[in-house]
Parts: structure tokens; C-alpha cells; sequence
């Protein structure tokens, strides 16, 4: 019987790849470098056998090792970098966890921190994990539709307090983790301020929901059934007349309730008002983004590991040769692994805008977060089911890290802004709201199909394409029927989103590229970026070839260059997923990757 063995090639530096994949702002690799650190411990590995409510139990006990890594939990809270990171590094090792983290130090906490109108509020409890926060603010019948929300805080002059009530169960928090498993917790509630019978608008109310000896008077927590993936204790909640004290309100620029019951605000209307007050929504996204950069890293890491000790019958008889060996199986996760590396460079992109973005172009920067988690998450549950599937039935069994992958991020998918709904809102605000891509130039068909430049034109022909679409659709629709109007452009203004965060994504590939300075690994990551800019030009090629983007003998040409350039690829496939950094004992933990 023989075995096949690999032919030795040139090595790449891997070391180099890493430090470019996590050089994420000033101190990236120090903050990726602890969540790693963090997650490598025992704690963190697989527990076979434990029934629903000791899964949540031991996702907040793993919650509060994780804030024994946080210098201060008030800085995390501010620090998008770092909260992305979090969830970066957890997420694929247990979603429950990173699921409670990212609504503790997030979405309450941040909000919390955020106030500086109000006094001073004694936070040791939230920060040292005494109370676990948590965050209500869609509801049964309404999801986040603002307008809708009807729970209301109405004010109580006469005791200076707010009376926190959900009038009907239309009006219930849905799906918050409320119960009292991890403990005692605190919420920051959403609902309507109520003053003298006059609605101000949605507001954010810090309100107890439980102590030690369980749900405190008044609030009422049904837990809803288990979802799919690695849920957490998802409840209905209600509030029966609920008192709060005055400084329950959180306030900021978008409104101040002055002594006198009247409100005071530098922001317009009451949707905008609301939306600036839950503005943690924006970090929430790009955490959800690193979430699914976790997942997509760390489920190709595990398939490609798995394809190279994994040895099946080979075409000689007594031959065995890896699952590697086979074409078929290996170019897929590499077309994978390419997506992946545009996707880490994305969000390192869309969060360093973010970061830095000066007051007048909030709103870019968080339409780039928006389109950015849409198509993160979208192509890391892709990435996490063909992962799973090239691991065949093994890849089924929870303990080998992969079955719970895309079940997971079908819950990023719909958090923080369901993604078609956020990328309809990104399509119409571009429509007339972003410039229109200039005209490029055509190709002469002398160009190499490799050519970065020619590609990435190719997809600044297909954006210009549906840009133009989309204003035609909106001004062809019915002047007196907006959202007939709105209906009629919608494709157009979706495909104008992907096709433009695609580019975005290929533009952060490339810029990453021109920053490695070893030739051998430079090349390489050049023939990646060149293969996800094909796959991404191919799948547009009626479109691009009608538009005179490529040439009738380019678009013949793709099919066989996309298979030199897999077969140029494939000896490096292993290298490249090593340099995901996916901690060892993550991964030698894993039976199938231990010979189990």
C-alpha cells in the first residue's frame, strides 16, 4: 500500500500573512492576541451531554472569564475594535457566549456609558458581573419597527418617576435572554416617553428585571422555545406598571427631560431622536460582521485540516491519497478561503471608517458598517455549510465544531438589523444619495484576465449598470405611490448594494496585498485576490459581457483561468487557512481532527 505525499513547495511567510489578517488599528494584534489567549483555555472546549439550561449556565460562567481578560470593562464598551474582536475570537468556539457578551458590554453597557447628561451612575455591579445587562427593545408584534413600539414609560409628575408598562402582548420584549439564568440582571428598555399624555418618542429606560431570589414585582419573563444553533435564554417579557426612578431615563444630544416635564433636543424628529439613541446598534453590526469572520475562518481552517488527514481509496489500486488531492474538493475551499480573506479586509476597512469618521460622514461610514455585516454574515454561513459538507457526516456531530456553524449565523443574519432590510435601507439612500461610478474605460482584450485593474473595472461597469437602473425603476413608478415606486427600483438597488460592497471588499483585498513585502507571499495573495475578483466578474458575465466590459475571448477565457489559477493555488491552501491563527487546542480538540 503506498500513501501520497505532497510535493515540496517554496514556503510562504505565514507568520506575515497573520500579522496582515489582524492588523486591525494600533493595538490590533495586542487585542486579537487576548481574545485568543482567552478562548485557547479549557473552559472553552466542547462539554458533550449538557442539557438546555446548563448550556445557558456555562455561557455566562465562560461570559464572566471573558471580563476577567478586561483591563475595563467601560473602555471595551467603547472601543469598537475591541468588541469586534471579542466577538471575532468567541464566536466560533461558542455563539451563546459571544451572543451574551456582545448585549452586556455592547448594547447595555455602551448605552449606559454613553449618557453623559445624566449624574453619574454607579456601574461596579454591570462591570464586575454582579448583574448581567441585557437589552429589550423589539418587540412581539413589531420586531424593531420604531414607529410601532408600544411599550410605554409614561412620566409621573407628581413622584418624579416613569410608570413602565407593555399595554397588550402585542407589546412584549422579544427575545431577550431575561431569565434568571447567569444571575441577576438589569436592562436598558425601549419605550415610548409619555408627558402629560403628549408622545416624545422612544426613549431608553435602565430597569431592574431581577435580584437573586428571581424576577423582581411587576415584570413578567415567558421563555420562548429553543431556537436552532447554540441559543441562549431567549424570553417574552412584560411589565405590569413597572416604577423607575427619574434617573432610569438615559439621555444624551437626542433629549434631555428637563425638571419642568418639557424635553430638550438636538436632534429633529422623534425617529431620528430614537435611532441616535440606539446608535450602539452601528458597533452591533460590526460586531456581528467579526462574528461571522470567526465563523468563516475557523470552519475552513477545520475543513481544510480535516481534508489533508482524511485519506480515502485513490485511482491505483492500494493507493490512499487526501481528500485534498481531489480537485473537485479542494477548489471549492479555496474559492472559499479567498472570500474570507476579502471579507477580513473588509471589516478591517469598514471599521476603521467608522472609527474615524468626522461628524459629516456618519452617515456613509454607517451605511459602509451596514452593507459590510450584510454580506459578511451572509457569506460566512455559506462558507460554514460548504465547510461542513466537505467534512461529510462527521462534520454533523456538534463536538466537531462545525454542525452549529451556519445555524449561528443565521441568528447574525437577523440581529442588529435584519439584512435584507438593512440593505434596502442602504439601497435607497444610494440610489440618489452616493455618486454615480464614472464610465470606465473599455478593455482592449489584450489585458490578462489576472489583471487586477481590468476586474475590478468589470465590477465598476456592473455598479454603474444598476445604479442607473435604479434611478430609471424609481422615476419610472407612480409619482403618487412612493412605495409602488420603491417596489418598482428595489432589485435594481439591491444588486447596486452587493455589487458595490463586493468592490469595497476587493479594493481592502488589494490594498492588503501592496503591503506585503515578501515577494513569494505577495504573489500568492495576488492570485487569491485575483481568483475572488474572477468568481465575482463570472458570476456577473451576461451582465459584463453585454456592457462591453470584457471581451467576448476574455469571458471564454475565465473558465480556464480560473482553473490555472486554482491549480497554482492549491499546493498553498494549507498555509493560507493556518494563517487564520486558529488556536491548536480549538482544533486538536476536535476528534475528527485527532483521528477520532
Amino acid at each position: 500500500m503506498t500513501t501520497e505525499t505532497r510535493t515540496p513547495h517554496p514556503a510562504l511567510d505565514q507568520e506575515a500573512i497573520t500579522s496582515l489578517l489582524f492588523r486591525d488599528g494600533p493595538d490590533g494584534n495586542e487585542v486579537h492576541g487576548r481574545w485568543r489567549k482567552a478562548v485557547s483555555k479549557e473552559l472553552f472546549r466542547y462539554r458533550p451531554g449538557l442539557g438546555t439550561q446548563q448550556r445557558w449556565q456555562l455561557a455566562y460562567e465562560r461570559l464572566r472569564a471573558l471580563n476577567d481578560e478586561v483591563p475595563s470593562p467601560e473602555h471595551l464598551a467603547n472601543d469598537p475594535r475591541g468588541l469586534a474582536a471579542l466577538h471575532e475570537w468567541t464566536c466560533p468556539v461558542d455563539g451563546a457566549t459571544v451572543t451574551v457578551a456582545g448585549i452586556h458590554y455592547n448594547l447595555f453597557l455602551g448605552s449606559v456609558v454613553d449618557d453623559q447628561v445624566s449624574p453619574s451612575r454607579e456601574l461596579t455591579d454591570f462591570t464586575t458581573m454582579t448583574r448581567i445587562g441585557t437589552f429589550l427593545c423589539t418587540e412581539r408584534a413589531h420586531g424593531n419597527d420604531v414607529p410601532a413600539l408600544e411599550t410605554v414609560a409614561r412620566y409621573d409628575r407628581e413622584r418624579d418617576e416613569f410608570d413602565l408598562h407593555t399595554p397588550h402582548p402585542g407589546a412584549q420584549k422579544y427575545m431577550p435572554n431575561t431569565s434568571s439564568a447567569g444571575g441577576p440582571k438589569t436592562a436598558v428598555v425601549a419605550a415610548r416617553l409619555i408627558v402629560d399624555d403628549k408622545n416624545l418618542g422612544a426613549f431608553l429606560f435602565l430597569t431592574p428585571l431581577s435580584d437573586e431570589f428571581g424576577t423582581l414585582p411587576g415584570i413578567t419573563v415567558t421563555l420562548l422555545p429553543e431556537r436552532v444553533g447554540t441559543s441562549i435564554d431567549h424570553c417574552a417579557t412584560n411589565f405590569d406598571h413597572v416604577r423607575l426612578p427619574r434617573t432610569a431615563l438615559l439621555q444624551g444630544a437626542h433629549g434631555q427631560l428637563l425638571p419642568d416635564g418639557s424635553l430638550v433636543s438636538s436632534v429633529g424628529s422623534p425617529r431620528k431622536r430614537f435611532l441616535h439613541a440606539i446608535s450602539r446598534v452601528t458597533a452591533g453590526k460590526l460586531c456581528m460582521s467579526a462574528s461571522g469572520l470567526g465563523v468563516a475562518r475557523t470552519a475552513l481552517a477545520v475543513a481544510v485540516r480535516y481534508s489533508y488527514t482524511r485519506h480515502i481509496s485513490g485511482p491505483v489500486a492500494g493507493q490512499r491519497v487526501p481528500l485534498a488531492a481531489h480537485r473537485s474538493h479542494c477548489s471549492r475551499l479555496l474559492a472559499l478561503t479567498a472570500t474570507a480573506y476579502a471579507m477580513t479586509f473588509l471589516h478591517r476597512a469598514a471599521t476603521e471608517r467608522w472609527v474615524t469618521h468626522e461628524p459629516e460622514e456618519r452617515a456613509d461610514a454607517e451605511r459602509m458598517v451596514a452593507v459590510t455585516k450584510a454580506w459578511i454574515t451572509w457569506q460566512a454561513r455559506e462558507i460554514a455549510a460548504e465547510s461542513r459538507e466537505r467534512c461529510g457526516a462527521r462534520g454533523l456531530f456538534p463536538v466537531n465544531g462545525l454542525a452549529d456553524m451556519a445555524a449561528n449565523m443565521d441568528g447574525g443574519i437577523t440581529a442588529e438589523g435584519d439584512n435584507l432590510a438593512i440593505c434596502c435601507k442602504a439601497g435607497a439612500e444610494m440610489i440618489f444619495g452616493h455618486d454615480l461610478a464614472e464610465e470606465p474605460v473599455r478593455p482592449t482584450g489584450d489585458e490578462p484576465l489576472t489583471d487586477p485593474g481590468l476586474l475590478r473595472r468589470a465590477l465598476t461597469t456592473a455598479e454603474r449598470y444598476w445604479h442607473l437602473a435604479a434611478r430609471r425603476d424609481l422615476r419610472g413608478g407612480d409619482g403618487g405611490d412612493a412605495l409602488g415606486r420603491w417596489n418598482n427600483a428595489s432589485d435594481a438597488a439591491l444588486s447596486l448594494v452587493e455589487v458595490f460592497t463586493v468592490g469595497q471588499a476587493a479594493d481592502a483585498l488589494l490594498a492588503a496585498c501592496a503591503r506585503v513585502s515578501d515577494p513569494l507571499t505577495r504573489a500568492v495573495l495576488e492570485d487569491l485576490s485575483a481568483l475572488f475578483l474572477l468568481r465575482q466578474v463570472s458570476a456577473r458575465g451576461g451582465l459584463l459581457l453585454a456592457e462591453q466590459a470584457l471581451t467576448a475571448e476574455q469571458m471564454r477565457a475565465l473558465p480556464e483561468t480560473l482553473h490555472t489559477l486554482t491549480t497554482r493555488l492549491a499546493p498553498h491552501l494549507g498555509t493560507l487557512t493556518q494563517a487564520f491563527d486558529v488556536p491548536e487546542e480549538h482544533l486538536s480538540s476536535l476528534p475528527m481532527l485527532s483521528g477520532v
